[in-house]
């Protein structure tokens, strides 16, 4: 049997998989693509390139979900819902539920997400909204703390030459990311 792995990026794919195997080495992973959260296009094109050449030089089984740019579809789930922690909590249940369909789907053992490796995350949030998906789907969620291995990240991005995002990915984080930021900030 095997672990699908929800993939946000190709760095902490990168350091999440080593991790994971320490737990389990007999475990076999398969990482699984659906981010349709990440925006604009271009950083979604550079992340899904990035998290394609790691899995290739990795070796692993790839699946995808909706592989588009799902710009529509993020805003569609989100509706109205702006504020921090409340678009988190339904971003990541968009995301975790796309991989517990396809974990049950391929008939894997559990399904997990490199999103536990990220300490700028809500963890708790993660992890419960990971078990409510689980709940709803019918297949267990790996709640695995990654969090240790997040250094390895910044290597496994320099190593392998990726893409390394500044940011979450949505257009909320995007901004809060950079409002603060003098080089960016707008004076009347």
């Amino acid at each position: 049997m095997a672990l699908l792995l929800h993939a946000c990026c190709g760095p902490c794919l990168g350091g999440s998989v080593p991790a994971l195997q320490a737990s389990a080495p007999d475990r076999a992973i398969v990482a699984f693509w659906e981010n349709p959260n990440i925006h604009p296009y271009q950083e979604y094109f550079q992340r899904f390139t990035s998290f394609r050449k790691l899995t290739a030089r990795l070796g692993l089984a790839t699946l995808t979900g909706d592989p588009t740019y799902g710009l529509h579809r993020f805003l569609e789930t989100l509706g109205a819902i702006t504020d921090h922690p409340a678009r988190c909590a339904a971003c990541f249940r968009l995301r975790l539920t796309a991989a517990a369909q396809r974990a049950r789907q391929e008939n894997c053992e559990a399904f997990s997400t490199t999103l536990l490796i990220s300490p700028y995350q809500e963890h708790d949030l993660l992890v419960a909204t990971g078990h409510q998906v689980a709940a709803a789907v019918g297949v267990p969620f790996l709640d695995q703390d990654l969090r240790p291995a997040f250094k390895q990240t910044y290597e496994v991005a320099r190593r392998e030459e990726l893409y390394r995002q500044k940011y979450c990915g949505c257009l909320f984080s995007e901004e809060e990311r950079f409002r603060d930021d003098p080089r960016w900030r707008l004076t009347p």
